[in-house]
């Protein structure tokens, strides 16, 4: 993507099953669960800029002990501060020490048995280090303590925080993790409360009825009361003092959630490649959290995935698949690949398939696996192509007539070069323009002036201001004669609301294209009209609101917007042609048939709060407003 947003965040945990002298024993260090955490959360560094964070629990442990430790950082090397911090409350100790589980456990901190890791990339507010999970919620009492992170982003946080204020709660911040984790929290206290009240009157005392407790505390039970009002994408995590934990995903399965466990260790990632590498794992070992479920473990151990919430249409999010994972997932390469075939047929047709005057690239570096499935499929065509030729041929053809029809093969070149070191972030506006210009290099001398047209595929097209000002600038002194890019996710329409930093529909290339279709033929009153309908539902209940927008884009073709979008990347400036090329839903929808939420291509929202946030983001636009939707 040339576009860079700010996109999802990352969790990883840990549950070690045995007592931390086995892993001493069988690994050749207590620290196994730490290294195994910083290495999950290191190979999923793709999902946060921002900062990380993680905490430990220590399970069986005497009042008066300290049990939870928690590290943020939001330092620039974030993953390395957080770890380097952790580690730095062993540096000074002796090697009998080091070799001494119970010693560790007993005097140092992060030494626990169950650890929750989270890389965080914000979507909206300030980068300080209180917006850096894990959360926690203390009490004194040890079954009352909440650690929690989370990938997610809820629609109707409004609405469940004045819920918790009409319970009496004083939440500190309008946030959606702090609202999480209270409401989590709220349901966890009475449940607490209710087995206390249950045992209480059988004779136990108070320090008889914490371990009754910590066996009986139904977590589902928990999680279907706090859960049962969330309206978004989520994977949330948490762990409870004396260590229970549980990792709870969305009923649409919208974000996502993998997993692995045997008679040793129980591991959770956000993606499936980090726990293969972490621990040596076939593909086939790792389980998938089904949509409304969650994975609970018990303090004693015990491992079990249970429903909490009823499942919906599974609505796992495509764009994760395009752009947003790290690509060395097994399904997700062949997704990639699977998109650039599909562009193939608009490919041909628009080249009019001249191939010996088209050379064929790329924009790295997410793009650079769809490409191969273009290019792949570019040379299927070619060799049916060339079988019938030779099919057709007099038997007497030439041996120079045969192999000229061979030689036919798609130009392949690297022609766009990212600058990786170019930092334009430091520099005024004047001085900014200039240098994004120059943040993709070309190579030289190998297009054929005014004769070869270029092919360039990039992931997916969100703004399309890095492709105007910088790419489609670059290539354009190669004097080719024509410039198409390809984009191998569809157009994106509609704000996301479930994780991605995608709301303001103002800064949407596909949208600014509409509505200038809309001034040019003569349309413009529709969007008044539009904004009309959406103020009309702002007070709705959220079940009855619909996507006002969906209309506006259908008063147009698929390719009139595309024809439209390419006019706009055109620099003024510039005398070569410049066309673009989307992929198509149906496309989409072939390269990924198992992960169906389009909605930034669609419209079509798993939860009806994204009706609602469709709606907010357009009124914004009229009116304006340089805000988020939600």
């Amino acid at each position: 993507m040339s576009d860079q947003i700010q996109h999802e965040c990352g969790l990883a945990f840990i549950r070690l099953l045995k007592p931390l002298d086995y892993y001493h024993e069988k690994y050749g260090s207590a620290f196994y669960g730490l290294q195994k955490l910083q290495l999950l959360m290191q190979k999923q560094r793709n999902r946060g800029q921002d900062g990380a964070g993680m905490a430990t629990i220590k399970l069986n442990i005497t009042p008066g002990e300290k049990y939870i430790s928690r590290r943020r950082s939001n330092a620039p090397n974030y993953l390395q501060a957080l770890f380097d911090g952790v580690y730095s409350h062993f540096k000074d100790l002796d090697s009998d020490q080091l070799n001494d589980p119970t010693w560790l456990k007993n005097n140092k901190p992060f030494t626990g048995e169950v650890l929750l890791g989270h890389l965080r990339y914000g979507t909206h507010g300030d980068n300080s280090i209180e917006t850096v999970h894990p959360f926690i919620r203390e009490n004194n009492w040890i079954s009352r303590n909440l650690v929690l992170a989370g990938n997610f982003n809820l629609t109707n946080i409004e609405e469940l925080f004045d819920k918790l204020v009409s319970l009496g709660q004083y939440p500190k911040l309008k946030s959606d993790t702090i609202t999480v984790l209270e409401k989590i929290g709220h349901f966890l206290d009475e449940e607490v409360q209710h087995l206390f009240n249950w045992y209480k009157p059988e004779g136990f005392n108070q320090l008889e009825i914490n371990p009754l407790i910590f066996d009986h505390l139904d977590i589902s039970r928990v999680l279907k009361k706090a859960a049962k009002k969330f309206d978004g994408g989520y994977v949330m995590a948490g762990m409870i003092g004396h260590g229970d934990a549980f990792i709870l995903r969305d009923p649409n399965g919208i974000r996502p959630a993998f997993y692995y466990y045997d008679d040793e260790i129980v591991a959770m990632a956000s993606e499936r490649p980090a726990l293969q590498t972490a621990f040596n794992l076939d593909l086939e070992d790792i389980r998938e959290i089904k949509p409304g479920n969650a994975l609970i473990i018990k303090h004693h151990g015990k491992v079990s995935e249970e429903l909490c919430l009823e499942p919906k249409e599974k609505l796992s999010c495509s764009f994760e698949r395009i752009y947003f994972s790290r690509g060395n997932d097994f399904d997700i390469y062949q997704e990639r690949k699977n998109l650039g075939r599909q562009l193939v047929p608009s490919v041909i047709k628009a080249i009019q398939g001249d191939f010996e005057n088209t050379v064929f690239s790329f924009i790295p570096n997410t793009s650079e696996t769809a490409f191969y499935g273009l290019t792949e499929r570019l040379h299927e065509y070619l060799n049916e192509q060339k079988a019938n030729k030779i099919k057709n041929l007099n038997p007497n053809a030439s041996f120079e007539e045969i192999t000229g029809i061979l030689s036919v093969k798609p130009r392949i070149e690297k022609l766009v070069v990212k600058d990786d070191k170019m930092r334009t972030f430091i520099a005024n506006d004047q001085i900014r323009g200039s240098l994004v210009s120059h943040v993709y290099d070309v190579t030289y001398g190998i297009v054929n002036d005014h004769i070869d047209t270029l092919v360039v595929l990039d992931d997916s097209v969100v703004r399309g201001t890095t492709l105007r000002d910088s790419i489609v600038r670059i290539l354009s002194t190669l004097n080719p004669k024509k410039i198409i890019i390809l984009s191998s996710a569809p157009q994106i329409r509609y704000p996301d609301c479930y994780g991605i930093d995608m709301s303001q529909l103002g800064k949407f290339i596909a949208f600014k294209a509409m509505v200038e279709l809309l001034h040019d033929t003569n349309n413009d009153h529709l969007l008044e009209e539009t904004y009309e309908k959406c103020l009309a539902q702002v007070d709705a209940p959220i079940e009855l609101m619909k996507n006002e927008l969906i209309a506006l884009y259908d008063l147009f073709t698929y390719d009139e917007i595309n024809l439209k979008i390419g006019q706009m990347l055109k620099p003024k400036d510039l005398n070569i042609d410049v066309e673009i090329i989307f992929q198509t839903l149906e496309g989409l929808h072939k390269a990924c048939p198992n992960h169906k939420g389009d909605w930034y291509f669609s419209g079509h929202y798993p939860t009806q709060g994204g009706n609602k946030i469709v709606n907010t983001a357009f009124i914004n636009y009229m009116e304006k407003n340089d805000v988020r939707a939600y």
